[in-house]
């Protein structure tokens, strides 16, 4: 009704009483007769215990259906008038009560249950309506008003993955909705958009390009390791590509195994360079149990670090056992 009018759409407010005076006539008359196709039909078919045995001549859906046909209706209109009357005794069924919302709320396992609620309606409401039948036994509502109901309207409607897909796209457009994300359903977000592997190099590339980002991945162990194994690999294939494919590989060889070993010796002359300058710091100074343990652990991985580096330098074998892998790894 607009407050301007006074009117109900086209019509006063008191010619629209009238019209839903005479129309719930009409729908009490509607159920009455639906209840009335639901119990000849369960006179015909009585709900029978599981395992009950039928007329072996007419099984329930052809009775059904011959009755269906003969009254000129759909089979499943009077399947679900049976039903809904198997459920709904008379002496417990409500006048002004519509067979669709008796329909619904059937589904109330419970007699007892079933039979009080039908006649205590919703909690600040003066009668049943079809919607508050719906949200009693939990079923999706025609008009949703909470948020969790509009929630379920938008995955009902988005159920097509084109059409969640587009309005993903348009609800993470809002600046104010990608807000309200935590931080943890933003990650699982850029997971899930980043499981393409051509999507997910392009997001990680352009994220390490931020300083302040780099740096906070490289705290975490296992991104460094990660990103330390992709660097190897990728100068390993890039070493391969080049020794296969250029015509002056084999002059440049030389060089490569000179440059690898001024590499190496460099790596030992700063990690001396850097001990020669950190242990004097430690002078009349002790150390508490977690930092001694923390300093252990990273000799007993420098150790394995040297052994490796010597192994490597003898024999030219620079694989890693399993126990050097986890050690370094820090694992």
């Amino acid at each position: 009704m607009t407050e301007a009018t006074g009117k109900v759409g086209n019509v006063s407010q008191s010619r629209y009483e009238q019209i839903v005076a005479e129309l719930r006539q009409v729908v009490e008359q509607q159920s009455q007769g639906s209840f009335t196709i639901g119990d000849r039909a369960l006179e015909i078919e009585p709900i029978r215990p599981r395992g009950g045995i039928a007329d072996p001549e007419w099984t329930v859906r052809q009775s059904l259906m011959r009755l269906a046909e003969d009254i000129g209706l759909t089979f499943s209109r009077v399947e679900a008038a049976r039903l809904t009357a198997s459920h709904w005794p008379k002496e417990h069924r409500q006048a002004g009560i519509s067979f669709t919302i008796h329909r619904t709320l059937g589904r109330i396992e419970d007699e007892e249950e079933r039979f009080a609620v039908l006649r205590t309606p919703p909690a600040g409401k003066t009668r049943w309506t079809p919607d508050e039948a719906k949200r009693r036994v939990g079923w999706r509502v025609d008009n949703p008003e909470t948020p969790q109901e509009k929630i379920t309207e938008i995955h009902h409607l988005a159920h097509d993955e084109e059409v969640a897909a587009t309005v993903t796209t348009d609800f993470l457009k809002r600046p104010q909705v990608a807000a309200k994300l935590s931080p943890e359903n933003k990650a699982r977000v850029v997971e899930e958009f980043t499981r393409d592997e051509a999507v997910a190099t392009t997001a990680a590339t352009n994220l390490l390009r931020r300083p302040d980002i780099a740096f906070k991945a490289m705290g975490d162990d296992t991104a460094r390791s990660q990103v330390n194994q992709a660097q190897v690999e990728r100068s390993r294939q890039s070493r391969e590509d080049f020794e296969r494919t250029s015509p002056v590989a084999p002059a440049v060889r030389h060089i490569d195994r000179t440059v690898e070993f001024l590499d190496l010796v460099t790596a030992c002359h700063s990690f001396v360079a850097a001990a020669g300058r950190a242990v004097p710091g430690l002078r009349d100074r002790t150390l508490g149990d977690d930092e001694r343990t923390i300093v252990h652990e990273n000799v007993a991985r420098v150790r394995a670090t040297l052994d490796w580096i010597e192994t490597a330098v003898d024999t030219g074998k620079v694989d890693m056992d399993d126990e050097l892998t986890r050690l370094l790894r820090g694992e």
